[in-house]
């Protein structure tokens, strides 16, 4: 007998425990056990006046919500903070709640245009449920050091 057909036999042979009937019909699929990230609803405001309203899950950077909503932040460098090109200005009661900027956070927003009190990256600005309702500020102008006017496609 081979041992594939001998380990059926020995499991078809076991009989059923009541206590696994009780685990398995109690038993959630792990998913249902992650917590579910908030949605957080934001508004960036172009160099325009216009406005475009995102949400996303608590914990997305701003730089990929724009992206995923077709703002016209550029980012780069991909979010390796290796860049100022996904400089944004948040307003003032945000800018202080947040973590302060590391030294390489700083050192790109040296090189953004249009710098204020309360620029960041956006690749460093995760929402929170906080931000809700906050308007976002994109400069009139980005520098891109590495290749000018280019910006990154949608993925």
């Amino acid at each position: 007998m081979s041992i594939l057909r001998l380990a059926t036999a020995r499991t078809a042979a076991v009989p059923s425990r009541p206590q696994n009937r009780i685990l398995q019909q109690h038993t959630l699929p792990f998913s249902a056990l992650a917590p579910v990230a908030k949605q957080v609803t934001v508004t960036f405001v172009e160099p325009d006046g216009a406005e475009i309203e995102a949400t996303g899950e608590e914990g997305t950077n701003l730089m990929e919500l724009a992206h995923e909503n077709d703002v016209d932040l550029e980012g780069a460098c991909e979010g390796a903070c290796a860049c100022s090109t996904c400089h944004v200005i948040l307003e003032d009661k945000i800018y202080d709640e947040l973590p302060e900027p590391s030294d390489e956070e700083n050192d790109m927003l040296d090189l953004a245009f249009g710098l204020t009190d309360t620029s960041r990256l956006g690749c460093q600005v995760e929402l929170t449920p906080d931000m809700e309702g906050m308007r976002i500020k994109l400069p009139s102008a980005t520098r891109n050091f590495y290749v000018d006017g280019a910006k990154p496609a949608h993925h």
